[in-house]
């Protein structure tokens, strides 16, 4: 391996290193900023709907569900990926949250996209709410397109959109997403 692979590598290992071990500050600091994130967040449950009407009657039915309007990832080698949110419960905002991953394997690239993760259950909201909520790697996503609302399914009391790809990434890793919660 020459000096400027591991060079690359290393800067990747430390970028993912920093957004998991130190973590990101959950909720924005300024009203400001809390009030930009919810009207993205609403924005983003917005165009969802609009882009799958049958999302509707999924979160109407749900006990409660995270939005992350951005999230942001970049890999060469190891990987990272990093999104604030939003947690609404009943239509309506509860608190802030950050999504964080980190990924080995062989994945190259970089990508935003927009996620909603879904809750079933009062006890899968409460277990996000407590930090202890995270996906492993062999959690998966649908795709939101026209349909895709009616036909997921729950696994484990949670449901999980993405859409809104943009950017261009190449991955086959192993790696899982991790959540923090604060109350409004």
């Amino acid at each position: 391996m020459d000096r400027t692979c591991f060079l690359i590598l290393l800067a990747g290992f430390l970028f993912t290193a920093s957004l998991t071990m130190t973590g990101c500050a959950t909720a924005p600091t300024t009203d400001t900023a809390r009030t930009s994130l919810r009207n993205e967040a609403r924005a983003t449950v917005s165009a969802a709907r609009r882009s799958d009407p049958s999302l509707s009657s999924v979160l109407n039915r749900s006990r409660g569900y995270a939005v992350f309007p951005t999230v942001g990832k970049g890999a060469i080698g190891v990987g990272g990926a990093y999104g604030r949110g939003v947690l609404f419960q009943s239509g309506s905002p509860v608190g802030y949250c950050d999504l964080s991953q980190a990924s080995i394997g062989f994945q190259i690239g970089g990508q935003s996209y927009s996620e909603i993760i879904v809750f079933e259950t009062r006890a899968a909201v409460e277990t996000f709410k407590q930090g202890n909520f995270h996906f492993d790697a062999q959690a998966t996503a649908v795709a939101l397109t026209a349909g895709a609302g009616a036909n997921a399914r729950f696994a484990d009391g949670v449901m999980v959109f993405t859409f809104g790809e943009a950017g261009l990434m190449y991955e086959a890793s192993i790696g899982g997403q991790k959540f923090s919660y604060s109350p409004r």
